[in-house]
């Protein structure tokens, strides 16, 4: 290996992507030369601005920060090429890199994805493989070309999807395992010791960038397909059917599932205790403990129905 340290340049921007910033910060064989993430971004009543994590992060390692608006002109890319990088990291930049920046560092670029590939190739793996039921998931170490997620993979680390995991949960221990497997790999990317093996296309699946009407729910579906809905869902778009007045009601996990057998029409209360109400799916029931309507706080259901109606025989979701 060569006694000078690799220029390494990454591309990320949310949460997801700071233990990749921390691994290569740490790590003895590479120099961070830059850090290329999303602008800041205006929040909150007096639309402050707000810098993503990875800038952040990028700061606190004392790494050069670049925000450009667009990547494929102005000064960008006279400024990514002064930074010499020989080899370019992604996870979570958020943008398509366009061939130019895929053929610049003489080392490629590579990209940690969420998702064991070809299976949830696209922007939102970590949610659709809870929503589909999966069993397993865990982090791709890749080869970037112009395809979405088509690239070559150099290797992979699993974790099993724990029934009382959330979109959340499994993103905040799918972050940690990408920086830890960054790092574990990265003197063998360098040293040129790791090799891409092709992905099979025929088996690619996808998972498409999250909208509010996707959390809508189903009640027709079973009552773990319903259950993995709310969890896979959460925090964001969040799982919400409509009480019979036409407000929207909000659910959140973990939504206990039961396999009785009823003649309910779904979507249907079959139950209501001091504590939950049980719902009816289109094959089984949930329990369901913590709600939100629209216009309130989020609240333990015996609060919820200190003042609002909740009783057996209301039909949810068919307003």
């Amino acid at each position: 290996m060569s006694s000078q340290p690799t220029r390494v340049l990454f591309m990320g921007t949310p949460q997801f992507a700071v233990p990749c910033v921390e691994a290569l910060a740490a790590h003895a064989s590479c120099e961070l030369v830059g850090v290329v993430c999303q602008p800041d971004k205006r929040h909150g009543r007096h639309k402050t601005p707000q810098p993503p994590p990875v800038k952040v992060a990028a700061i606190e390692a004392g790494a050069p920060v670049l925000q450009p608006r667009k990547i494929k002109s102005g000064d960008f890319p006279e400024q990514l090429k002064a930074l010499n990088p020989e080899l370019i990291v992604v996870a979570a930049y958020g943008r398509i890199l366009p061939p130019y920046i895929l053929e610049m560092p003489r080392l490629g670029c590579i990209n940690l994805h969420a998702s064991l590939l070809p299976r949830w190739r696209g922007a939102a793996p970590i949610q659709w493989c809870i929503w589909e039921g999966d069993a397993e998931t865990g982090v791709c170490l890749m080869d970037m070309e112009e395809g979405l997620d088509t690239g070559g993979v150099y290797g992979r680390v699993t974790t099993p999807i724990h029934s009382d995991d959330t979109g959340q949960s499994l993103h905040d221990r799918l972050s940690q395992m990408s920086g830890a497997f960054l790092s574990e790999q990265l003197d063998a990317l360098i040293e040129s010791r790791l090799k891409p093996n092709p992905q099979d296309h025929s088996t690619a699946t996808y998972a498409p960038m999250l909208a509010r009407q996707n959390g809508q729910l189903d009640w027709c579906k079973t009552a773990k397909q319903v259950s993995d809905h709310i969890r896979g869902f959460f925090p964001w778009p969040g799982a919400f059917t409509t009480e019979p007045g036409g407000k929207m009601l909000k659910l959140f996990p973990l939504a206990d599932v039961h396999t009785t057998t009823h003649s309910a029409i779904p979507g249907t209360i079959i139950d209501v205790t001091g504590e939950q109400i049980v719902v009816a799916c289109g094959e089984g029931a949930v329990s369901l403990d913590e709600l939100q309507l629209e216009g309130r706080k989020r609240m333990r259901v015996s609060d919820l129905l200190r003042g609002f109606e909740l009783k057996v025989g209301m039909q949810l979701g068919n307003s």
